[in-house]
């Protein structure tokens, strides 16, 4: 049943993508984030840490619960597994966003490619010239091939539609307030869980980003291997050093690190490499996934 709840939840990601805002789970995930954090206290660091401690533990929990009340549903309890879990994927939308980028890009349009940017990440994109805007889309892409498809699938085939939720709503949470500054007390016991969640994944990822170019396999297995450490995170950097290692290129943030070796400039044409070979690693995983759980399940 698992193994068929998966297949189908990524066939209809690939094909359909996103459900509308007003169905999807993940929103109302954030809906729930939004509203728990406008309520937390304002000025205490000791309590606002205490309240996003209570939100990390006790969200994911919930999810995790609402994933198994559906799955025990007589009659519908499998498709509305298939849908939960779908929710919890976004390999579609990913390639999407890095078409935001790459094809403004292409057409020279800077402007175009930083607002597509900001739709794809977090980072401030004003005055970011064309190389550096190819390179935080491919930095994107490559770190969000583990939080779109690898880690959802990862916690899927360990817990199920509960564990994929929670892993979802984990990531949610960390992305709406696991920074620091505004939200650097409230959001550390979301941001240290995602951490905990993505160490497996993360480094899967990479793996798959490897096995996905094997024209430049050892490069990237090298460079991945040398410079996963450069990130303040201690997950990011294992895909996107694979990833600069198998184009070729060095991605680099201003003042926070560089990985890879000095190569040619990157541009737009790198966001589609960067695609192809992400989506080869997440959609080959997945699959891999799929055969494991019906190998595991056969009679």
């Amino acid at each position: 049943m698992h193994a068929g709840i998966l297949a189908l939840a990524l066939a209809i990601d690939l094909v359909f993508g996103e459900p509308p805002a007003r169905l999807h789970p993940v929103v109302w995930m954030g809906a729930a984030i939004g509203w728990l954090r406008d309520r937390a206290p304002q000025d205490d660091a000791r309590a606002r840490f205490g309240w996003g401690l209570m939100m990390a533990l006790v969200l994911p929990a919930g999810c995790a619960a609402l994933g198994a009340l559906a799955m025990a549903l007589p009659g519908v309890g499998v498709a509305l597994g298939v849908l939960l879990t779908t929710s919890a994927l976004a390999v579609r939308s990913l390639g999407e966003g890095g078409a935001r980028v790459g094809d403004p890009l292409q057409a020279g349009d800077l402007e175009g490619a930083r607002q597509g940017l900001s739709w794809l990440c977090s980072r401030d994109p004003d005055g970011l010239s064309a190389e550096e805007l190819a390179g935080a889309a491919v930095e994107s892409l490559a770190e969000n091939a583990s939080d779109a498809a690898i880690a959802p699938v990862f916690w899927f085939v360990l817990l199920g539609v509960p564990g994929a939720l929670a892993y979802r709503c984990v990531n949610t949470m960390d992305a709406m307030i696991g920074y620091r500054g505004r939200y650097e007390w409230l959001g550390k016991a979301a941001a240290r869980l995602d951490d905990v969640l993505n160490l497996v994944p993360a480094r899967l990822t990479a793996v798959l980003l490897v096995l996905a170019a094997p024209e430049r396999r050892w490069a990237g297995a090298r460079v991945a291997w040398r410079d996963a450490g450069g990130t303040a995170s201690p997950n990011a950097g294992w895909p996107m050093s694979a990833m600069a290692g198998l184009l070729g290129v060095q991605l680099t943030k201003r003042g926070h690190y560089a990985l890879g070796d000095p190569g040619e400039p990157l541009r737009a044409a790198h966001i589609a490499q960067a695609w192809a070979v992400a989506w080869r690693a997440m959609v080959g995983g997945a699959l891999a996934a799929v055969g494991g759980l019906a190998l595991a399940q056969w009679p």
